[in-house]
């Protein structure tokens, strides 16, 4: 199915720009608190995020580096990666779409509650029912999560994830099949937004690229593609196996479905 997408203008053509590893930028960055890292390679807590970066992906040394920090035999998702190195098998990949804001009108939504920890096995509950993407108990750490309630009950979500210096990354959008049609989604990924321009930053996102409906969605509202990724789950060298992804299923959707 074909995707009448259009492309953000890059600042320039030749320069790299941040988002090309948003992950690296975001843990060495504001989430540098977060960081657990030996070198040239760092990772979140495996119980905040699964995700893995590397400072330069085409460094021998990084890969060396990223083997160190998780462990031999270890499976782990690594980002902004175009070539696994010898040694290292990758058992799985996929394609997303980056999209960044450039015409989406962002305002709060009254209706919303600001979520925390005591409300962890809720969110848990309804990402496992719409599987948006990857949420651990720690994932309220990254950022601010709204939600929306219907008598009491928790229905719709959306939050912050990667926070690169000037950019927040909108993740975990979902909505309760039961009240989905209602536009709620919507007003979350506005409300999350505004929040995070009210602190300079500008809104990102990411989607699976085979989520057209949830591309257009995105593009409606005023979200632009900047540039298609790619996402590989790697076993590293050596050692007995071992996984530091929670499960078969949450590897499949390292990327955002909403």
């Amino acid at each position: 199915m074909s995707l009448s997408v259009h492309h953000a203008p890059s600042p320039s053509p030749t320069e790299p720009h941040i988002l090309d590893n948003a992950a690296w930028a975001a843990l060495t960055g504001p989430h540098a608190h977060l960081a657990e890292r030996v070198g040239r390679a760092a990772r979140y807590p495996t119980d905040v995020s699964p995700f893995t970066a590397l400072e330069d992906p085409a460094d021998p040394r990084a890969w060396d580096d990223l083997a160190a920090l998780v462990g031999p035999g270890t499976v782990t998702p690594v980002t902004a990666v175009q070539t696994v190195p010898g040694g290292w098998e990758t058992e799985q990949s996929g394609e997303g779409v980056q999209m960044v804001d450039t015409a989406l009108y962002a305002e709060p939504a009254p209706e919303a509650v600001r979520l925390g920890p005591t409300d962890v096995p809720e969110i848990l509950g309804l990402i496992a029912l719409t599987r948006p993407g990857p949420f651990l108990p720690r994932t309220v750490e990254l950022g601010t999560y709204l939600g929306i309630r219907d008598r009491g009950r928790l229905i719709a979500l959306a939050g912050e994830r990667l926070r690169p210096p000037g950019w927040t990354e909108i993740s975990a959008v979902c909505t309760h099949p039961d009240h989905r049609g209602r536009g709620l989604a919507t007003r979350l990924v506005r409300a999350v937004a505004a929040g995070i321009r009210e602190r300079g930053d500008t809104p990102f996102l990411h989607a699976s690229a085979s989520n057209t409906d949830a591309i257009r969605l995105y593009e409606s509202i005023g979200f632009t593609l900047r540039r298609r990724s790619r996402f590989v789950l790697v076993r590293t060298p050596g050692g007995q196996p071992e996984t530091h992804v929670r499960d078969e299923h949450e590897a499949g959707r390292l990327e955002e479905k909403k």
